[in-house]
């Protein structure tokens, strides 16, 4: 275990994080920190290759078993569509921790989830035979238009929790993280300082900041899409949009406002039937417009 700083690594070799506050606590609160710190991580675009493999596998595990107790399988495949990418990291992070009735129990269910037909994949995501842990399995049979390989996936998601009982995830997660042999342990105060210094290091940073931007900006509401596209169309550069006011008063109408500050000021952007704008509310000047495109009919 290392303290304070990290030690040299091997420039493939990223230490598992944790803050000393976090290793006080129980269970789950050592399993919650690895989670902060991977999205930390995450969020300043830090790379999966550029994270601790084991910090990964905790992370991807307690996603899981948030899943599987939230809806079973099935809710696992809708939260996680890139499972091709993920199952390895559960598969993985199970057999690291020694939670080898969970691995069985999940490698069990994927083949039977990758047995299941296109028409029973539909029938198993929207809810199957309704059937739930407790419930037992009696019913009609193919009568109700469920079938055997439906049934047997939902049997499957009725072992989790039995399994759960004998063999607590969380439990072996977090004793995982605490033996883990690079584990860096810092203060909540450092942990930010860690963070930008990895950061710092990374060669592409301005490219993966630009796709970032990208893809939050196909995210974004449709209100701000176009005041960011006003603003690039203006020269300026969005700080903030403050509020929407729907009792904007404009050529003597009421109509609904987005108050936005650009670095050159407070500006609004308003719409009508066949373009949006951008108003100078003090000169009333419009500095820029764009046009909406015509719905195909």
């Amino acid at each position: 275990m290392t303290n304070g700083t990290s030690s040299t690594q091997s420039a493939h070799r990223y230490p598992t994080v944790l803050t000393a506050e976090s290793l006080t606590g129980g269970n789950a609160e050592i399993v919650d920190a690895n989670v902060t710190v991977v999205n930390a991580m995450f969020g300043e675009l830090l790379m999966e290759e550029e994270i601790s493999p084991t910090a990964l596998r905790s992370y991807y595990v307690d996603f899981y078993l948030a899943q599987a107790l939230a809806g079973g399988f099935a809710q696992y495949v809708f939260t996680a569509p890139e499972r091709e990418d993920i199952d390895p990291y559960v598969r993985e992070g199970l057999a690291g921790m020694g939670a080898a009735a969970h691995l069985d129990l999940f490698n069990r269910t994927v083949a039977a989830f990758g047995a299941l037909s296109d028409t029973d994949v539909e029938t198993y995501l929207d809810g199957g035979s309704g059937w739930a842990p407790g419930d037992g399995l009696e019913g009609d049979g193919a009568e109700d238009g469920v079938s055997d390989a439906v049934r047997r996936i939902e049997e499957l998601d009725g072992e989790f929790e039995s399994v759960l009982e004998t063999e607590d995830i969380v439990e072996l997660n977090a004793a995982w993280l605490r033996g883990e042999p690079d584990l860096l342990v810092l203060a909540d105060d450092d942990l930010d300082a860690h963070i930008a210094g990895r950061v710092s290091r990374i060669s592409d940073l301005a490219e993966r900041q630009s796709a970032a931007a990208a893809e939050a900006l196909l995210d974004a509401p449709e209100f701000e899409q176009i005041i960011r596209e006003l603003c690039d169309i203006a020269g300026h550069s969005l700080l903030r949009i403050t509020m929407g006011d729907p009792n904007y008063e404009h050529n003597g109408e009421t109509t609904l406002a987005w108050h936005f500050t650009t670095d050159q000021g407070e500006f609004l952007m308003l719409e009508d039937d066949e373009e949006a704008f951008m108003l100078d509310p003090r000169s009333r000047e419009i500095l820029a417009a764009v046009e909406f495109e015509e719905a195909d009919l």
